[in-house]
């Protein structure tokens, strides 16, 4: 199925009520007007239980090809900043990667993705809807070199460590991951279960970052 961007100045960014939000797919009310957008995979649950507030997403306009192309219907990613925008579109060049797919495969977040792509981690990658064995080695081949801006997790301010008891290093380093789940979507209770299974499988863990991608390495499909 081919996709062409197109309009891609006249629709950059939409604002309104979120009031529905199912199989990858959302509907915003605009004034007198509900736009459909679709949108990756890990904003599904995010946004299901969002409904009824206003949200903004930052979006692409393409014409999708049906009936071997005889046909180009409009359609609207959306994505809930620009740099997830961006990963998106540097995911794509990938070959046979279309537009669908990678909204597919983009079931963590971006930044868990780019630094398993940095990383070579090919587990991680083949984890992942519509990314088997040989398309995570053509990922980490063509994308290796290109991630360096996605990949910084900053953590807030305001995290509480889960586990008092940790040495001061690990203490931080725990704390930053859980600050981290927590701003990319996860609660603070599922961010600590993650956590704490991450540690567990793997104790030598020394770094946010490791424990962030650890976490949803292990993390079940929704």
């Amino acid at each position: 199925m081919q996709t062409i961007r197109y309009d891609a100045v006249m629709i950059c960014r939409i604002e309104g009520e979120l009031v529905a939000a199912q199989d990858g797919r959302v509907e915003l009310a605009c004034g007198s007007l509900t736009y459909e957008l679709m949108v990756p995979a890990v904003e599904q649950q995010p946004l299901s239980g969002s409904l009824g507030t206003r949200v903004e997403f930052y979006t692409l306009h393409v014409l999708e090809s049906q009936g071997q192309g005889a046909v180009y219907v409009p359609r609207l990613f959306g994505f809930r900043s620009a740099q997830q925008r961006a990963f998106f579109e540097l995911l794509t060049t990938v070959k046979g990667l279309g537009s669908r797919k990678a909204l597919r495969a983009m079931r963590l977040p971006h930044q868990v993705i780019a630094q398993a792509i940095a990383a070579k981690d090919v587990q991680l990658l083949t984890s992942l809807p519509e990314i088997g064995k040989r398309r995570s080695e053509t990922i980490v081949a063509q994308l290796n070199s290109k991630v360096d801006g996605f990949l910084e997790v900053k953590p807030s301010a305001t995290a509480t460590d889960p586990k008092s008891s940790a040495e001061p290093g690990t203490s931080a380093m725990i704390s930053d991951a859980l600050a981290a789940l927590c701003q990319l979507g996860e609660s603070n209770p599922e961010a600590h279960r993650l956590i704490e299974r991450a540690l567990a499988v793997d104790p030598e863990l020394d770094s946010a970052d490791a424990l962030v991608t650890a976490a949803y390495r292990l993390k079940e499909p929704a």
